[in-house]
């Protein structure tokens, strides 16, 4: 299938007037060799026959906007067609139009199908590593699970009587930090992330799968050490972590009639500092990327998207590193 040829600028473009916030995503233009992604992304559209697609370069870009603007399907393609910033970071000229919301839908379920989310950050965070940015010498890995609201979570009756809720989902019961049992019906992310908050690996359950049947799946087997909070805590995986040469820092817990001894509580005290990150991660992503609540219905779909927001917010948190860095070498020959 041959893609529709963009890069032609038309009159309109050569008139639009210079103005600094057509420049906020530069950093983020600049930091990524976008034609590496475009050369994995380069078989998505694979028919030799049929109407010209989308360029898939553009549309992944299209996605990255969805994560970081918190946009649904139609209101991305509204803000496709009328915001001078989007269109120049997916270099989309004035005069062309624009993909409708459910071809940006089928793109993105594409992606997870043909399983590019996943080689996408492997790429991504390949070229974060290249340049300084994600260490991965003396690797680290914290592994945490979040709950996720599903899109239909309360319980009903559609027009043939069947249950509305969303069949894929689950119920997870969670006590809170005030004591109380928090019930969500919905799904979990899993996630596994390095000391300075980038993602390495994430997966989607449905919310009753227990954390700690993710956490091998989530292991990279390049890490040196391995935090996570004491729901993972099993002699499992104490074998499985000894058995891979990694230093154990899960939190130790507490069982009936054996509390933490004065040492536990010392050492979970220590390995809580460092686990604390990938809440922070999962506190940007609920925030400002929308994480709280699914989008869609079904694993699939849900998964699709949450590995687009770790792609998102791995490029974010590279601009970001690349900036102090940049500031503080400024700061240093002043």
């Amino acid at each position: 299938m041959a893609w529709k040829n963009l890069s032609q600028n038309s009159l309109a473009d050569g008139l639009i007037g210079h103005h600094e916030a057509l420049e906020e995503l530069d950093d983020v233009e600049a930091l990524i060799d976008w034609s590496e992604i475009e050369r994995l992304l380069k078989d998505i559209h694979n028919k030799s026959r049929g109407v010209q697609a989308w360029p898939p370069l553009m549309m992944f870009k299209a996605l990255l906007l969805q994560s970081w603007y918190g946009l649904s399907d139609p209101a991305l393609e509204k803000q496709l067609a009328r915001d001078l910033l989007f269109r120049r970071f997916i270099q989309l000229g004035l005069s062309e139009g624009v993909p409708d919301h459910t071809t940006l839908w089928r793109f993105r379920n594409r992606l997870e199908k043909t399983g590019l989310c996943e080689r996408l950050l492997a790429v991504i965070n390949q070229q974060l590593s290249r340049r300084g940015l994600l260490i991965r010498s003396g690797e680290v890995s914290i592994i945490d699970a979040s709950v996720i609201e599903a899109k239909q979570n309360r319980p009903g009756k559609g027009k043939d009587g069947r249950n509305t809720q969303d069949e894929e989902a689950g119920y997870n019961v969670k006590q809170g930090s005030d004591g109380k049992r928090k019930t969500t019906y919905g799904f979990k992310a899993h996630v596994n992330a390095e000391e300075d908050g980038f993602i390495k690996a994430y997966e989607l359950t449905a919310g009753n799968v227990h954390d700690s049947k993710v956490f091998a799946p989530l292991l990279t087997d390049k890490e040196e050490e391995v935090y996570a909070d004491s729901a993972y805590k099993s002699r499992v995986h104490d074998e499985l972590l000894k058995e891979k040469g990694i230093r154990n820092r899960v939190l130790e817990r507490a069982y009936r009639n054996k509390p933490l001894s004065a040492e536990q509580k010392r050492l979970n005290r220590i390995n809580s500092s460092t686990r604390s990150t990938v809440e922070r991660v999962f506190g940007v992503l609920k925030l400002h990327y929308g994480m709280a609540k699914a989008r869609y219905l079904g694993i699939a779909r849900n998964k699709a998207r949450l590995g687009l927001m770790c792609l998102a917010y791995n490029i974010k948190r590279g601009v970001a590193i690349a900036r102090s860095c940049q500031m503080s070498a400024q700061g240093n020959t002043v």
